[in-house]
């Protein structure tokens, strides 16, 4: 039935604003029958898409979407990506694999359970938030550095009793918020600074550092570093009592 209608007639009477899109590799109905419509509708826009499908929105809603929001509003917005200041802290086992080798599998398994435990509860006590973890690392984020710095002191001391050292670092920087997880250069910049820590230690960036400044902590100057895909040289130091 729907083969059998003739609307040719009736086009020219539509007065309100009219947009047609259409696949220009269209399987079913030739994109010359959309061009049709658009030339007789008064005013209307005609959009070829990309693809095969009759279907116009089919595997590529968000092609479609973009066309009818610029068509309604007159403009295609631009999303501003959803961004927050925060300090990073990385944190693993260091000489993890020869722990494990004299553990064995099992108590090695417990142990990695204590330390995780051990862990979340230095950052519930500090306010830090668990980003992600892998293995033994551990990525987390704090809403100021002063509170990330005591974290991961309290981290490097509590370890002890589990016959573990760590290395910890931290930056602050804006990072994208994607869901629940924390992106963007600032992060690969803390797991950078956190892959040059020593056993034992909390290694820490200069923009930490400037931020703490008048707050009591002391830093051990540890010289001028290229992070690995980063840009310049980064000043680094060593968190101390």
């Amino acid at each position: 039935m729907g083969f059998e209608i003739d609307i040719r007639q009736a086009l020219p009477a539509i007065r309100i604003p009219t947009l047609i899109m259409h696949t220009g590799g269209d399987w079913a109905v030739r994109t010359e029958h959309g061009r049709y419509l658009a030339e007789h509708i008064p005013g209307a826009r005609f959009v070829e898409l990309p693809g095969a499908d009759h279907l116009f929105y089919a595997g590529q809603a968000d092609v479609a979407l973009d066309e009818i929001e610029v068509f309604l509003t007159g403009a295609r917005q631009v999303e501003e990506p959803d961004r927050v200041l925060a300090t990073v802290l990385f944190c693993d086992i260091a000489e993890s694999t020869e722990q494990a080798v004299a553990l064995g599998d099992r108590r090695w398994r417990e142990t990695l359970e204590r330390y995780h435990a051990l862990v979340r509860l230095e950052l519930g006590r500090f306010r830090g938030r668990e980003i992600d973890t892998a293995g033994d690392g551990v990525f987390a984020a704090f809403d100021g550095p002063a509170r990330a710095i005591g974290c991961a002191r309290r981290l490097t001391e509590a370890v002890h009793e589990l016959g573990l050292r760590v290395r910890v670092g931290l930056h602050t920087g804006e990072c994208e918020r994607i869901g629940a997880k924390l992106g963007g250069v600032a992060v690969h910049i803390g797991a950078r600074v956190a892959a040059l820590a020593a056993p034992g230690e909390v290694l820490v960036s200069n923009t930490v550092r400037d931020l703490v400044t008048g707050s009591g902590l002391s830093f051990a100057d540890r010289g001028a570093h290229v992070l690995k895909g980063v840009p310049g040289t980064w000043q680094l130091y060593a968190a101390t009592a």
